[in-house]
């Protein structure tokens, strides 16, 4: 495999460089040759000019390109259009295109065309796809690829175009035609193609977490029960303007989904505060707003780099977020991309989303920089080296935001550790550590509510003569004893009913819920627990017991009643002559 790559200065330039390409084809056996065309300008005419001077001189050449926010080429950012001719040398590789209109009313169609192409055809190894995006949800797309073989790679990116705000974008190739609203791919493989493939995003989570309250497909309703606007405004003041889209492009919200955590970026604001993403947001998911950290980046690069290099690329494929682009500014995104290049010839585009299969699941991402490195024939002997990113002290802004960033995630971390003590506290009872009796409380209600066909039991216990305890050694041991139970219980607990609650009742009463568990089994509980208490030995107080009562909850049963009845249940133990378990 050989990468040549041009950049567009004028016709007479791309002219000279293409016959010098041509030349060394025609003196090489080639299999394949196939030409991406990336650029920032819409113009129909302007791409099918460039395309009419590839075929003029390659006539059978393949052609697939899109319009874009930038460029890369030969590792760095470029604005200028930029032409990238990959010679197959292997006759055993294999590469078609496919190109299909692209709308949320074709999509299904488009996945199950592509889908039974490649199961037509097992050479297929990879996929790289270029599509238009913007005002339709990738949700459904992503997860239709799901039926492609498992060996499958898949990954590529979503068209854009110079302004960032302007919704325009096209594909085009050389199967099909210049479209606004398609999608193309192109399908690589044979036995001797390889090809691997990764992610990298380096943005940090920061402030609280927020949860996704309302949702409607692709659009984002409420955060914590507000306008999800709001969350923008609230934080970063950014306005409900024109400028939202590109304002919050570099803050993306965090989150975990299909088991990675991934970004995802808004795409625009409605009036009444919704927001419109990219794809489908599920309710009840924890999200943070995340801002980029340099020093993560740049690791993140050097450990790929370091990955990369023992796979021998011949070529590396770069699809990197627009956000990036505004993240570095245009004199320093090349940090994130010359690493690359230094393996091999390095190319791509900014785009609009960033698409990747991990797994079974082909992920749709934002803000993230998705990598694919490839190669015809074996691993070379002695292939690899031990790549090294420069290291040494960022300057300027970045150096400003990588210690932002640290601030702030240092000072979040320390608030929701201070939260969360609060929010155990209140929870909590303060000596025993086991829940207070208005959070035991609460978990009855909650579990009798949703038990539906599983059995809910209660076990209440008293310690007895626990007065003399505290009459006679003083209150100092009452609590050592009240601890030395609570430690019993949640030993008791954890090795024989791990899905069960206990709390402080009052004083020396205790509150056991046994989600699941029937009378029976609740009974089994309650004499380890009262069998347990027994055997403990207290400084002053020596040996101590305890009296138990044991109900079910019946169907349809009122919680307040069912706490009652096993209140009379530890009653009648008490008045059985205690150190005992009654059931009711």
């Amino acid at each position: 495999m050989r990468q040549f790559q041009i950049e567009y200065s004028d016709d007479q330039t791309v002219l000279k460089n293409l016959k010098k390409v041509s030349m060394w084809c025609r003196t090489n056996v080639i299999s394949n040759e196939v030409f991406h065309i990336f650029t920032e300008k819409t113009d129909k005419y302007r791409i099918n000019k460039i395309c009419d001077m590839i075929l003029a001189e390659f006539p059978n050449a393949k052609l697939l390109g899109c319009s874009t926010n930038g460029n890369v080429q030969d590792g760095g950012f470029t604005r200028r259009d930029t032409i990238i001719c990959t010679a197959y040398e292997y006759p055993t590789t294999k590469v078609e295109l496919l190109q299909f209109e692209m709308t949320e009313k074709t999509e299904k169609k488009v996945t199950d065309s592509l889908i039974q192409y490649v199961k037509d055809n097992p050479w297929v190894k990879a996929i790289e796809l270029l599509t238009t995006i913007r005002g339709m949800s990738m949700t459904k797309f992503c997860d239709h690829l799901k039926a492609l073989p498992s060996d499958v790679q898949v990954f590529g990116g979503g068209a854009f175009s110079e302004e960032i705000n302007d919704d325009t974008a096209c594909v085009f190739t050389s199967v099909g035609s210049y479209m606004e609203k398609s999608i193309a791919f192109m399908l690589v493989g044979g036995e001797d193609f390889h090809v691997t493939t990764s992610f990298i995003a380096g943005w940090k989570p920061l402030g609280r977490e927020l949860i996704v309250t309302k949702a409607d497909g692709a659009k984002l309703i409420e955060l914590d029960g507000k306008p999800a606007y709001d969350t923008y405004y609230k934080y970063l003041k950014i306005n409900n303007d024109v400028n939202f889209f590109r304002n919050t492009l570099e803050f993306p919200f965090f989150y975990e989904h299909a088991g990675i955590n991934i970004l995802r970026a808004p795409t625009a604001s409605t009036e009444d505060g919704c927001l419109m993403m990219t794809s489908d947001m599920e309710e009840n998911v924890k999200a943070r707003i995340a801002y980029g950290d340099p020093w993560t980046i740049l690791t993140s690069i050097k450990n790929e780099a370091r990955r990369f290099s023992s796979f021998e690329p011949e070529t590396v494929a770069i699809f990197s977020c627009a956000a990036r682009r505004t993240f570095w500014g245009d004199a320093d995104v090349g940090k994130e991309l010359m690493p690359f290049q230094l393996l091999a010839p390095t190319y791509g585009f900014y785009t609009s989303s960033e698409f990747l299969r991990t797994g079974e699941n082909v992920i749709q991402h934002n803000v993230t920089l998705v990598i694919a490195a490839m190669r015809e024939g074996d691993v070379p002997e002695n292939a690899g080296f031990d790549y090294l990113l420069q290291e040494g002290e960022l300057q300027g802004s970045a150096s400003m935001i990588n210690r932002l960033a640290n601030f702030i995630q240092a000072a979040t971390e320390e608030l929701e550790e201070a939260n969360k003590q609060l929010s155990d506290m209140a929870i909590t009872d303060g000596l025993t550590k086991l829940y207070n009796r208005k959070e035991i409380q609460r978990r009855i209600y909650e579990s009798t509510e949703n038990a539906g066909d599983k059995p809910v039991s209660l076990i209440m216990m008293d310690i007895d003569d626990f007065k003399h305890v505290n009459d006679t050694y003083g209150h100092a041991e009452g609590d050592n004893v009240l601890i030395g139970l609570s430690d019993m219980i949640r030993n008791v607990i954890k090795h024989n009913a791990p899905e069960c609650f206990a709390g402080r009742w009052g004083g020396e009463e205790f509150m056991i819920l046994l989600p699941g568990y029937d009378m029976d089994s609740s009974s089994r509980i309650a004499e380890i627990m009262r069998n347990s208490f027994s055997l403990l030995k207290f400084e002053k107080a020596g040996s101590c017991t305890m009296s138990l009562g044991v109900v079910t909850v019946k169907e349809n049963e009122n919680p307040d009643t069912s706490c009652m009845r096993v209140d009379n249940a530890l009653y009648k133990a008490k008045s059985s002559g205690k150190n005992c378990v009654v059931t009711g």
